[in-house]
């Protein structure tokens, strides 16, 4: 299932700056594609028109040939998963336990499908000792495998992370990369958005780089 951009643009309503213009890239499953470029370059917000947070200017972005714009985000959300930079901003239950299976609840499976698949992901990001643990009281690392496990349980197609590195120290980003790698394999596409150079030259398959409103691949 093919995630691209055709012709995409963005201006922001509070400026007349085309901050992305004619954007033709394609990411495919099961690589890992680093997004760069120097702050406020526009990053960030292809990565929330490549989630439908934001609506394109000109252009469309397509997921298997069809134009996104006309799906819902919580259709979009099951396809195309995203990790904030904070994840604390997309924590908000009582457990780790119920973080991982409250998505799998709202895709109406069965309780057998649900507790399967939770401690499937609890073990796969070795989170299974934090099971009855409140998620706001683990580390920044942690919070960060436990959203990678809430939105893979629920088996998108791709993962975009803003900015995973920020707040981990060099063992937690050897962590972090070692299970985006494992992601890859098991034929997710990433997409991740990074300043730091030596993790992207180790864990990056494909470098976009933007830069005066346009992409490039290094």
């Amino acid at each position: 299932m093919l995630l691209e951009t055709q012709n995409l643009g963005y201006t922001y309503p509070s400026s007349k700056r085309e901050i992305l213009r004619e954007i033709n890239v394609c990411f495919e499953p099961g690589e890992i594609v680093a997004l760069v470029g120097d702050n406020g370059c526009g990053k960030t917000t292809l990565t929330k028109l490549l989630v439908g947070i934001l609506k394109p200017s000109t252009g469309r972005v397509c997921l298997a040939g069809n134009d996104i714009t006309i799906m819902s985000l919580a259709e979009i959300g099951r396809q195309i998963a995203y990790v904030f930079q904070n994840p604390s901003q997309q924590i908000f239950c009582s457990t780790v336990e119920e973080e991982i299976a409250y998505g799998l609840k709202n895709m109406g499976l069965p309780q057998e499908e649900i507790e399967s698949r939770t401690s499937y992901y609890l073990d796969y990001f070795e989170l299974s000792s934090y099971r009855q643990t409140f998620p706001q009281s683990l580390s920044q690392g942690e919070k960060q495998r436990l959203m990678l496990a809430v939105v893979l349980a629920m088996h998108p197609r791709y993962v975009i992370l803003d900015e995973p590195t920020t707040g981990l120290d060099i063992y937690r980003c050897k962590l972090l990369g070692d299970y985006l790698l494992r992601i890859k394999e098991d034929g997710y596409g990433v997409i991740f958005v990074s300043h730091q150079a030596k993790f992207i030259e180790t864990y990056a398959d494909k470098v976009m780089r933007i830069e005066d409103g346009r992409v490039t691949e290094d």
